[in-house]
């Protein structure tokens, strides 16, 4: 039985990165074979260095959206916080409320001086709060004056810049978190990636909080992801197809990328345009279809995400990089340092 225990790691708090490097590309950058448990020490700005031609890199192009709301419940006037995680239908969304007590079905809020208002419908099982939300204007407007980035609860330090928790290609609305492996990369590096001759491919995962979500279970299979939505175009399908048949490596940026790809493949590998929900969890065991490498940050201890890290490099390999990541003093988590396995 695998546990929860077992990807547990130390890590001094303060390793924990609370601002972004005003230059994107200046992050630390640990290289990891995976089957040798090798490690290497880099600047991000030399992964053209460790791609080659005919390489196919796979990004996330999906956009944070300003979910973070901040209101007050009508009548008593107490003070609410509303995390948009999911979008049912126009105005209807699926949302994490706190204090989420307080807040039973037929509770009214309102945010931004009643400029946005919204109705709790339903309590869902694992206690997300289903809102009905009523406004003049547009949605996306009215969420972008008064919404804020919704940064995670380890960064305590307020963001200067909104488009800093942001890819600089992120192209589609929809994510509650953004998909942090990509935030190293700047369009000049994307250029000279292109210019090497490696495939530069866009896939979209609309990142919700499940991901992020505390395993809670001892035996982490007893563990359950939440849905998000994803989409693989034609072209997209298509490229990673040509690069596998190559014999060329499919490298994910992210592992929203590397879960919207096993996602969409068959049995045989073969990656299938749509789009549809996935709760795909990948911890050690897991035979990958697609993915060759990964691009990606440094995670919390005991998270699905160490986890699915550890199904790719072997999780001895894994804690073994991520100890010496701590002794090097490398940044963690989402504004922190990057990680490439090959």
């Amino acid at each position: 039985m695998l546990k929860k225990s077992d990807f547990y790691y130390e890590l001094p708090p303060e390793l924990i990165a609370q601002d972004p490097l005003e230059d994107r590309a200046a992050s630390r950058l640990m290289t990891l074979d995976k089957h040798t448990g090798r490690t290497g020490h880099h600047v991000f700005r030399e992964i053209v260095d460790f791609l080659q031609p005919g390489d196919c890199l796979v990004l996330n192009d999906t956009k944070v959206i300003p979910a973070r709301l901040l209101g007050e419940k009508e009548g008593s006037g107490g003070r609410v916080e509303v995390l948009l995680l999911k979008r049912q239908e126009t105005d209807l969304w699926e949302t994490l409320v706190k204090p989420g007590k307080r807040c039973k079905p037929g509770t009214r809020l309102s945010f931004g001086d009643g400029i946005l208002k919204g109705q709790v419908l339903e309590t869902l099982e694992d206690g997300n709060r289903l809102i009905r939300f009523s406004h003049d204007g547009i949605f996306e407007e009215i969420l972008d004056r008064l919404g804020e980035m919704p940064l995670p609860p380890y960064i305590t330090h307020k963001l200067k810049d909104r488009d800093r928790y942001q890819t600089v290609y992120a192209r589609y609305e929809g994510s509650a978190a953004a998909p942090t492996a990509g935030l190293h990369f700047t369009e000049e590096l994307l250029k000279q990636i292109q210019e090497k001759g490696v495939q530069v491919v866009y896939v979209t995962l609309h990142v919700g909080l499940g991901t992020f979500r505390p395993v809670k279970e001892e035996n982490i299979t007893d563990h359950h992801m939440h849905s998000e939505f994803y989409q693989v175009s034609e072209q997209a399908a298509e490229r990673i197809r040509q690069a596998k048949e190559a014999g060329k490596r499919v490298i994910c940026v992210g592992t929203t990328a590397c879960r919207t790809l096993e996602s969409a493949a068959d049995e045989s590998g073969r990656v299938r345009p749509g789009s549809g929900n996935t709760e795909i969890f990948i911890y050690p065991g897991y035979r990958f279809r697609v993915l060759d490498g990964l691009i990606t940050n440094f995670h919390l201890p005991e998270s699905t995400l160490i986890m699915l890290v550890s199904a790719l490099a072997g999780r001895e390999n894994v804690l073994r990089a991520y100890e010496e990541a701590v002794r090097e003093k490398y940044r963690f988590f989402s504004f922190g340092d990057a990680m490439f396995i090959s």
